[in-house]
């Protein structure tokens, strides 16, 4: 627009204004000729700023071969490969290109190759470890994953909740407004939290800290509290309690009625929580160091649980910045592992049976699927409970799918809080309702490989088919098969077997308590001399077993008999005995000796007691008296 023609359609000056512009002092005609000038100025850099960026969008963005890149490494001597400000270039750069591929991607060029080189670059600018950075990326969009690195480094708004026990909010702001804080309410959903902008004394050592009208807490972590929603009168057991923020928001919603067990693992994390329990008021909690997967079987029958389960903490990197370099795809796994033991415990340690409760609500600092939904969904498949809304009217909903990972639909009712969305910690929140004690039973694909692995378990000890080693003194027999002791029919099989396990004896029954699983166990076996030999078949028909079973039983009980008429004929049959185990097999002598006939039936007796299909073998050498 000509300047000439705004100032005459302004009346600043001309003929139509002229008896205005008379009335006007010097000064005021002067700052409307100025504006005038910085509107038309404006203008034109709008049009100048909308024809660059057509030109940019028509430009293409050459991507770095790997041979570049490697000259760029050989030319950095000491630090990064770029400068900062060219990486970061760099990194929008590519943003830009993957926001519309095929029309500014370069020829021959896959887009796998522009998120690589963008993860690399991320990993670099921002100081992560490539592969939690490749992780991280996969949670959001490209763009949104720059977000989310940049909302990480920068601080979080310091946040307070005030102790409703002590005082009220706006008394607590009004007194901290006269000690030099700029303060304001933290959120609409929330009727507790202030957020301090600006103050001119430590907010950790006011005489109101020190009596107990505040606690310093981070508006994400109330979240898991208000979901948990707990009424007076009940029994709440929070698993993982130091240093008190939730416990202590507990009891405050509680208005100090009823109990809470706040347990932690870390005894010296404890007295941090005590010694906030005790300067917030709270008089209904009993602290306790214990591992929380063993909750459990040392107090159960709660009405509500709160788990706020140790994490990888990637939702609270702006806090610990040893996050980026301290945390692997293992780590994760590991911590994801130990957060569904900690939740099945939480699980069974409330009562579905509860009138007013029967609530259980999981949380994390993480940002990670494999902590979050993969967690939840683990908990949905083995216990009898189901997710319901957790009452936060802010925050995303979880992950129903990511990547090949594939979740229940109920997933949706969880809430996801992230730093570039929300200005708050990374934060998960998931809210349960138990539908019964039962436990609910593992899929059969489960229940299968848990049985393979008893029965390589219990048949590991004798994979190669050798017996148990004999006391000193007795001889091994080689080329003796062993068959498995006992008679009778099945129940009195099961009942033995079982009472053997429960009484843990050493006498080597099998430890599967059925008979067809010890058939099954030793099905496809051969012993050694069937091996070298190679051939024979293991297998044994269920009468076939039977029937040697019996004969064993027999053979047993008069064995028994014949010991024990020895035993009482003469008490010189083991000096006797010990020359007859120094002889070697191979004289034909002993074969016929009643004395040798009868240590080769303990030796086989004991044998059978082993059970399943043994070899015992017996050493040729003659052992040293």
């Amino acid at each position: 627009m000509d300047l000439e023609a705004e100032n005459t359609k302004n009346g600043l000056f001309g003929s139509a204004g002229d008896d205005e512009q008379d009335e006007l002092l010097p000064f005021e005609r002067e700052a409307r000729e100025i504006d005038a000038r910085e509107a038309q100025e404006a203008e034109e850099a709008d049009a100048e700023l909308r024809r660059a960026t057509v030109e940019a969008d028509q430009a293409h963005f050459h991507l770095p071969t790997s041979a570049e890149l490697e000259e760029e490494s050989r030319n950095a001597e000491d630090g990064p490969a770029l400068p900062p400000k060219e990486l970061r270039q760099r990194i929008d750069d590519i943003v830009n290109v993957l926001a519309d591929f095929r029309a500014r991607a370069e020829a021959g060029r896959s887009r796998s190759e522009y998120v690589e080189q963008l993860q690399r670059d991320i990993a670099e600018y921002f100081g992560y470890l490539p592969e939690l950075c490749e992780l991280l990326m996969s949670q959001f969009s490209v763009a949104e994953a720059v977000e989310f690195f940049e909302a990480s480094d920068r601080p979080r708004p310091m946040v307070i909740r005030c102790n409703t026990l002590k005082t009220r909010r706006k008394e607590l702001a009004r007194t901290l407004i006269k000690r030099g804080v700029v303060l304001e309410p933290l959120a609409s959903w929330s009727k507790v939290g202030l957020k301090i902008t600006e103050s001119s004394v430590p907010i950790g050592a006011t005489p109101e800290y020190l009596g107990g009208h505040y606690m310093l807490q981070s508006a994400a972590s109330m979240c898991p509290v208000m979901a948990l929603a707990p009424q007076p009168g009940e029994r709440i057991v929070d698993m993982s309690s130091a240093p008190g923020g939730k416990a202590s928001y507990c009891a405050q919603l509680m208005q100090n009625d009823g109990v809470i067990f706040a347990n932690d693992l870390s005894a010296a994390r404890q007295k941090a929580t005590a010694a906030n329990l005790q300067r917030l008021g709270v008089r209904n909690a009993i602290v306790a160091v214990n591992d929380g997967r063993k909750v459990p079987s040392i107090m159960a029958g709660f009405d509500r649980a709160l788990l706020d389960a140790p994490c990888s903490g990637t939702g609270v990197i702006s806090r610990d910045q040893t996050v980026k370099l301290s945390r692997t795809r293992k780590d994760i796994q590991r911590t994801a592992h130990l957060q569904k033991e900690l939740l099945l415990a939480a699980i069974d340690a409330v009562s579905a049976k509860s009138k007013t409760g029967g609530i259980i609500v999981y949380s994390t600092c993480s940002v990670t699927v494999f902590e979050n939904e993969a967690v939840v969904n683990y908990a949905l498949e083995r216990r009898d409970v189901k997710l319901v809304d957790t009452g936060l009217d802010h925050g995303k909903p979880g992950f129903t799918r990511n990547g090949k990972h594939r979740f229940h639909p109920s997933v949706t009712l969880t809430r996801r809080f992230y730093p570039h969305v929300h200005n708050m910690d990374g934060f998960f929140v998931a809210k349960f309702k138990k539908l019964s004690n039962e436990k609910a039973k593992l899929p059969p694909a489960e229940n299968e490989q848990q049985d393979v692995e008893e029965e390589e378990m219990v048949d590991g000890d004798d994979e190669d088919g050798e017996g148990e080693a004999l006391p000193e003194g007795d001889e091994e027999v080689e080329g003796v098969e062993d068959e498995q002791a006992g008679g009778g029919d099945d129940e009195e099989d099961a009942h033995r077997d079982d009472k053997a396990v429960h009484n843990g004896n050493g006498h080597g029954v099998d430890r599967v308590s059925s008979r067809r699983k010890a058939v099954t166990s030793n099905k496809g076996k051969k012993s050694k001399a069937d091996r070298k030999a190679g051939g024979g078949n293991a297998d044994v028909a269920p009468r076939q077993l039977r029937k040697r079973r019996r004969e064993a039983k027999a053979e047993t009980t008069a064995l028994q008999a014949e010991r024990s008429d020895s035993r009482d004929k003469s008490k010189d049959a083991k000096p006797e005995t010990r020359k007859a185990k120094q002889a070697p097999e191979s004289q034909d002598s002993g074969k016929g000796d009643p004395k040798a006939s009868l240590i080769r039936q303990i030796i086989e007796l004991r044998a059978m007691k082993k059970g399943g299909n043994l070899i015992c073998r017996v050493s040729k050498k003659p052992r040293k008296a």
